[in-house]
């Protein structure tokens, strides 16, 4: 174990890993997806150069369908195509070498400009997410995994991000939102991800608070900017960096914390960003899992305000 964040690796009974500690760079964007493609493209490139792979880094894949299938060069195209040309991309790829899906890419990218009619326009974004094992961060460096996320975020015209501590696991399988609770709540600074939920409901508000949160429009400009953002927060270790395009990403600290509620830490830098960006936070709708009742839902969400 880390003294910044737990080992976890919680297998099923045929061995097969379900969860397990991760790290997530996610950012969600108030733009059609035609508009945003060509940028989540370039991204996505930057992420594969920083792996030191190309494609087959990446070696399965699922689209709308959501049938797993290996990444041969042709598919790989298909990818590249379905993400550029289409008018929508769902997009799914994730390396298969060790049975763990240590590295994952994830889009989902809605035509905003032109939703379905039961689909709500006001809250919908693109939605787009990066993964990398802990290893990684051990390999490299906390500053390699923070210089990597602002160059993930370079080309994207994001509206909010964060990256951080995350729980690396499907929440659609059975037993993992079971599972998944159990941990949550003792480890504060760990995310649950769930991109394909959160690109029909984020609109311009902020996922929540990770070791490194990003700051796009409206949120930064009716904060005051980055200066305004800046004079709220004192814990020392925290940082606001000014970036192109009037956004702003908050760092807190030097590593990625999980915290450990069992052991009273709480994360303060955490709980203080928290409470600055009460008034822009997401609630998510119940939803989630029957293994989370909106009640359970409600306390995570404010595990560092409450």
């Amino acid at each position: 174990m880390s003294e910044h964040y737990p080992r976890i690796r919680i297998r099923v009974e045929s061995g097969a890993l379900m969860i397990r500690e991760a790290l997530s760079i996610n950012f969600y964007m108030r733009h059609s997806h035609a508009v945003v493609a060509q940028a989540v493209m370039r991204a996505l490139e930057i992420y594969l150069r920083a792996l030191g792979g190309g494609p087959e880094l990446l070696s399965r894949y699922s689209h709308e369908a959501g049938a797993w299938r290996r990444l041969d060069e042709a598919r790989w195209e298909r990818t590249r195509h379905d993400l550029l040309n289409k008018h929508s991309a769902i997009i799914h790829l994730w390396d298969a070498s060790s049975g763990e899906k240590r590295y994952r890419f994830a889009y989902h990218g809605r035509p905003i400009d032109k939703p379905l009619p039961w689909e709500n326009e006001a809250d919908m974004v693109c939605a787009v997410s990066f993964w990398l094992p802990t290893e990684y961060l051990e390999e490299h460096s906390p500053g390699r995994v923070r210089e990597l996320a602002l160059e993930l975020a370079g080309p994207l015209p994001f509206c909010s991000g964060h990256a951080g501590l995350a729980f690396n696991c499907e929440m659609d399988v059975v037993g993992v939102p079971r599972e998944v609770r159990k941990l949550c709540f003792r480890y504060p600074g760990m995310d649950i991800p769930d991109p394909h939920l959160f690109s029909f409901e984020m609109g311009t508000r902020v996922r929540g608070v990770s070791w490194l949160t990003f700051l796009g429009q409206p949120v930064l400009g009716e904060m005051g900017g980055a200066a305004g953002l800046r004079s709220r927060l004192s814990s020392p270790g925290t940082t606001v960096q000014e970036m192109e395009g009037e956004r702003a990403v908050i760092t807190l600290g030097l590593w990625p914390e999980a915290g450990d509620t069992e052991r009273g830490d709480m994360l303060p830098t955490y709980q203080e960003l928290a409470r600055v960006l009460e008034p822009w936070l997401f609630h998510e709708k119940p939803l989630r899992s029957s293994a989370f009742t909106p009640e359970d839902l409600l306390r995570w969400e404010r595990r560092f305000l409450d």
